[in-house]
């Protein structure tokens, strides 16, 4: 069989990961993708999954299907968080093992590290203190994700990797105002506030904690980069209790200087104001990307343009809308 014939299941393909994976792999000329949309396949209904593996034999697997959300939806919702993320890649790692998968890749968060881990985040700084609180159910299904893979490595031979992601924004981003990430949610308040000629905008904490972004499509060639690494380079830059790999643009900004890009980009033009009373969320979190650097891999989009992009994103949806 040709190689790009393969049966490949992007699970979670509709999603803003999800479906950069789908585009990087229709790109790279792969021609059988599989896919299911929610109302199609609940990924937490283990017969139903159970089902779909037995009836479609994919032989790789992207597990990009996840609950996500900001501080405000993880502190609303910290149940569902747990419950949803642990039953959906229980499920598909579990019968991706039963029906004999080549490949799982399977997609972390870098909120898997402790909150005062030291800066850049090494691979090996997993479980060596305590999480940030307010992530910290979806950060402990994620760390499950990695032992699943890892257990399933070491007892029936898969060869299930996985990749942890820095802040991600693109493309199918959502920009909910209340349950988005940092930087949706702020190119969606600019933009009502430069529309509606509003003299300021508020942004939550003190603008002080640092993060990193990475543009969602360099995610997805990144995926696809390391699921098609032979099983023995990977192997050689990984361990088996500690096989995971970060995947980030390298490089971090504060919060304000976030705002201010954001604003820019925008074209807003009145004031930013912070509400100190609201959290802010770990100090820092940078990703040390030496490993995937090593194997070849770097990001191609700059942080700025990737804000441009995603500004345009937004502007379709919006007028769809």
């Amino acid at each position: 069989m040709n190689e790009f014939q393969k049966r490949i299941f992007v699970a979670g393909h509709r999603g803003m990961v999800g479906s950069a994976i789908v585009r990087c792999l229709s790109e790279k000329g792969y021609t059988h993708i599989l896919t299911r949309s929610r109302s199609e396949l609940d990924l937490t209904d283990q017969a139903k999954v159970r089902a779909f593996f037995a009836e479609e034999r994919p032989q790789e697997v992207y597990v990009a299907a996840a609950k996500v959300g900001g501080i405000h939806a993880n502190n609303s919702y910290p149940a569902e968080f747990i419950y949803s993320n642990l039953m959906v890649e229980a499920n598909l790692i579990h019968e991706s093992w039963r029906t004999g998968v080549n490949k799982l890749l399977f997609l972390g968060s870098s909120c898997i590290y402790p909150r005062l881990a030291a800066q850049p985040m090494t691979e090996d700084a997993l479980l060596t203190g305590k999480l940030e609180p307010t992530n910290e159910p979806y950060a402990v299904a994620k760390i499950a994700g990695i032992k699943l893979c890892e257990s399933y490595n070491r007892q029936y031979g898969c060869d299930f990797r996985s990749v942890m992601p820095t802040n991600l924004y693109g493309p199918g981003d959502n920009y909910h105002p209340e349950n988005s990430h940092v930087l949706p949610a702020m190119i969606r308040r600019f933009h009502e506030a430069k529309s509606n000629d509003a003299p300021s905008v508020l942004i939550w904490g003190t603008g002080s904690p640092k993060r990193e972004f990475l543009y969602v499509d360099d995610m997805a060639s990144a995926c696809v980069h390391v699921m098609d690494l032979p099983r023995e380079t990977y192997a050689a830059h990984t361990d088996v209790m500690a096989s995971h790999i970060n995947v980030g643009s390298g490089e971090d900004l504060s919060i304000a200087e976030l705002a201010r890009m954001v604003s820019d980009v925008v074209g807003y033009r009145g004031a930013i104001h912070f509400d100190t009373s609201k959290p802010d969320g770990a100090p820092r979190k940078l990703l040390d990307i030496s490993r995937i650097r090593e194997l070849g891999w770097k990001p191609g989009v700059s942080l700025r343009a990737g804000i441009a992009l995603a500004y345009a994103d937004f502007c379709s949806e919006e007028l769809v809308a």
